[in-house]
């Protein structure tokens, strides 16, 4: 299963924004990386759409085939295209284990459904790419609920609440509710640059 494993700082410092949760580097460099990040550049239509699509790329860790077809995916459900992307986004397994603390980052959350410590309806799922359906079940494995990494993320976590989401502390155990809506996505993203972009 591909990744991207390259430099995070010089991604966030791309895009001015802490996408991998870190945003270290964002306070220290205040300006794009490269030997021309300084100088402000008047951005063409394209290259707001293709630095859009990346951003969102990046924020959810896939790569570009993936996302592509997610793309294609959301063009053929019903709705607005640009928010049904981003919901199919949300619906991903490692995204969710990511919304509900169960660890710290994205790509923890990924490592962790990897390792099979997650399940789904009470079966191990090990597929980070893994879509959910509203009303569905997402905890942590018995034999994996005193993993410290886990433990940790969960009480640090615990104040981030989604709508969208339920998490029961006592039982390790979540449930994806519904679909979120636009609005109650935090995820600074200009979808509509991304429609626009893949319609061209």
């Amino acid at each position: 299963m591909a990744v991207y494993r390259g430099p995070r700082a010089r991604i966030e410092r791309r895009f001015n924004d802490p996408i991998f949760g870190q945003g270290k580097a964002l306070h220290k460099k205040g300006y794009p990386p490269g030997q021309h990040g300084r100088i402000r550049r008047k951005k063409s239509e394209y290259a707001s759409q293709l630095m859009e699509k990346q951003k969102a790329k990046y924020t959810y860790g896939l790569l570009e085939k993936q996302f592509a077809n997610l793309f294609h995916r959301a063009v053929r459900k019903k709705g607005v295209t640009g928010e049904v992307l981003l919901q199919f986004l949300e619906a991903r397994l490692d995204n969710t284990v990511y919304r509900l603390g169960i660890a710290p980052t994205r790509r923890a959350a990924r490592q962790l459904v990897i390792h099979k410590h997650i399940i789904v309806d009470g079966e191990v799922v090990n597929v980070p790419s893994y879509s959910l359906r509203a009303g569905q079940l997402i905890g942590v494995r018995e034999k994996s609920k005193s993993i410290e990494a886990i433990t940790d993320s969960l009480s640090t976590q615990s104040a981030k609440k989604f709508t969208w989401l339920e998490w029961d502390d006592s039982s390790m155990l979540g449930k994806f509710v519904t679909y979120p809506q636009r609005d109650e996505i935090p995820e600074n993203i200009q979808e509509q640059l991304i429609v626009e972009l893949y319609s061209k």
